[in-house]
Parts: structure tokens; sequence; C-alpha cells
């Protein structure tokens, strides 16, 4: 199954909220809230070896519907209502969205 890219009201370091691409993670209990890797193209803020690139040239870009190159930011992660979610932009394949979510969970129980 391939997960979802949406576009979603994300909370920002401010306090407001911004409408802006980002990763269905996984949906949270018991009301079904989304928890959310918001996504950026601000390539510069991508943690190597962690955060995951989504470049025009790669073969599942297109379907992403993304519209520049862009970056998943794993350290940018909200459980976000389902209201807050305006519209679904694309999808990743399965194998990426697993990859991902192994790279977070290794991060969160790693010691410090």
């Amino acid at each position: 199954m391939e997960a979802r890219i949406v576009l979603a009201a994300l909370p920002q370091a401010d306090g407001t909220t911004k409408r802006r691409p980002a990763l269905v993670l996984r949906e949270m209990r018991p009301f079904g809230d989304l928890l959310l890797a918001g996504i950026s193209t601000k390539l510069r803020q991508a943690v190597p070896g962690f955060d995951e690139l989504l470049l025009p040239d790669d073969p599942d870009f297109t379907a992403s519907g993304l519209y520049a190159p862009s970056v998943v930011r794993l350290g940018y992660v909200s459980a976000v209502a389902r209201v807050k979610v305006v519209g679904r932009m694309g999808d990743l394949p399965a194998a990426r969205h697993r990859a991902l979510l192994a790279r977070l969970s290794a991060y969160l129980v790693a010691e410090f």
C-alpha cells in the first residue's frame, strides 16, 4: 500500500499554522488523528541519513504530487486532526514509506 502525501495545516515554530505538504506516517488511535512528517522545499534543512530527499529524477517523484525538489523532515513530526488535512497531493511507494518509518523508529529507541 502506498503512503499518502497530503496538504495539511501544520504547527510552526512561532505557534501559527501553515498549509504545507506532509507525509502520513501513521493513523493514531483511538480518534484517527494522523501522524505527519512535514515536507519542505528547503533542501538545506535535510539531515543526511535521516530525512528523505524527493527529487524530480526519482522514479516515484511524479506520483508524489510535489512540484519541486523536497525533503521529508522526520524531525518535523506532528499529530494532526483529520479536519486539518485539506487535500491529497499524491503518494509514495510502500517500500519508501517503510524505510522512513524504520529510520524514525531506530532514532526514537536509540540511546542518548
